[in-house]
């Protein structure tokens, strides 16, 4: 259901919190496995290629998930697929937690990605068409800092099992902590309500006040749209940029600041809470602002200078721990903004197909940025992590300005 401009549903703050809940579950699934690797390692006398292929396949399935799971949503409904999705995740957990060779690891990383990759496309979904207006750029801050909470809370979770039993139980863990949040979303399931044909034709009906000519958008005319394929690439870039971080920074602090591995390692971690603490702030800056790119920009625009600091070296290391708070500000305060540009971008009922397209961008650009840094190390150029994100980021502020001249003048409902 659509609900009417400027008014207040007393329920938001339930339903956005059951969104952000499976959000987060999502996130935290992300990083299961990876903390387990040196036992699985042991036990299955892997490669680190082997164990490296593991994630590769998780994030391209999720990424053809992603970008078809909109589709059904638009046509079935966010709510089964949502659920759908969180079961898909716990099964794949017990798959590894069973799992007697690499051909098992292997299915579990599928499973995991064909649950991972339907959370945007029906949160997003969920979100523009039950939460108020008003409210959309807190929706959008808690959901995304929920998504780093599941990143920071599951190497703890794992490693701490692992270390307590073994890894099998820690696997069993998570896909028990996966059904748990399945149960609380199933009897909280009227919050969650969405009739697709009803979306559609309140949609239909919001668009022919402005345009009495106006037809229901087809199948794939969204496609068609440069809007779409311009965030696409905005979100392509983000997650080049944000994983080459993720994959390399400890080593390259080490070897231009010869800054320990172990430190490189927490100064992520003070981006991630530096993230977290800019999204709350970029939801009221939101909320307050009527040109979300400018936010972007101007934030974008931070960060990346921050990067040209640690790549030129010109501050000292005792700085740079600083300096990787301010990058995740930056991103953190963008990120509610750049999600209000892209629902200004989604025509009336296509909102589970752009989203699962844009969202795909983040699953591909996961898989590239690694490999597209990890070839600038290998050459002895660690200097060039950071002058690149730089670089990267200066492409996605040319993309936001591309994708505001390419909004429609009437935002979607």
């Amino acid at each position: 259901m659509s609900v009417a401009q400027g008014s207040l549903n007393p329920s938001d703050n339930r339903t956005i919190g059951l969104i952000s809940l499976a959000h987060g579950t999502s996130h935290f699934y992300h990083l299961v496995l990876p903390p387990l690797f040196p036992w699985l390692k042991i036990e299955f006398a892997l490669s680190y290629a082997e164990l490296g292929l593991l994630m590769t396949i998780f994030f391209v399935v999720s990424c053809v998930v992603q970008a078809s799971s909109g589709f059904l949503v638009d046509h079935k409904g966010a709510r089964p697929v949502l659920f759908a999705g969180v079961g898909l995740l716990a099964m794949s957990a017990l798959t590894y937690a069973v799992s007697s060779s690499y051909v098992g690891l292997v299915i579990g990383a599928v499973l995991m990605g064909c649950g991972n990759g339907v959370f945007h496309p029906v949160d997003y979904t969920l979100m523009n068409h039950k939460i108020s207006p008003k409210r959309l750029p807190y929706a959008y801050s808690f959901h995304g800092v929920t998504g780093y909470l599941g990143w920071a809370f599951a190497p703890v979770f794992m490693v701490a099992i692992a270390e307590l039993a073994n890894w099998r139980t820690a696997m069993m863990a998570a896909a028990i902590l996966a059904f748990v949040v399945l149960f609380f979303l199933w009897i909280n399931r009227e919050l969650l309500t969405d009739d697709a044909k009803a979306r559609h034709e309140s949609n239909l009906a919001n668009a022919r006040k402005n345009d009495p000519n106006h037809t229901a958008i087809g199948t794939f005319d969204f496609l068609k749209l440069p809007a779409v394929w311009l965030c696409w690439i905005f979100f392509f870039l983000s997650m080049v940029a944000m994983a080459g971080i993720q994959s390399f920074a400890p080593s390259a602090l080490l070897k231009i600041y010869d800054i320990s591995v172990a430190s490189g390692n927490f100064f992520l971690t003070l981006l991630a809470l530096g993230s977290a603490g800019g999204m709350i702030l970029g939801g009221y800056i939101a909320s307050k602002l009527a040109s979300p790119e400018r936010t972007v920009v101007i934030c974008l625009m931070i960060s990346a200078f921050m990067a040209v600091i640690i790549g030129t070296e010109f501050a000292p290391a005792a700085f740079i721990p600083s300096l990787f708070v301010v990058i995740g500000i930056g991103l953190g305060v963008a990120a509610p903004s750049r999600d209000l540009m892209i629902r200004s971008a989604t025509p009336q009922g296509a909102s589970g197909r752009v989203y699962g397209i844009v969202y795909s961008g983040i699953d591909l650009g996961a898989s590239v940025g690694p490999l597209a840094f990890g070839i600038l190390l290998d050459a002895g150029q660690p200097n060039w992590l950071f002058l690149g994100v730089a670089f990267i980021q200066c492409l996605i502020i040319f993309t936001a300005f591309k994708v505001a001249s390419n909004i429609p003048s009437k935002a979607p409902a």
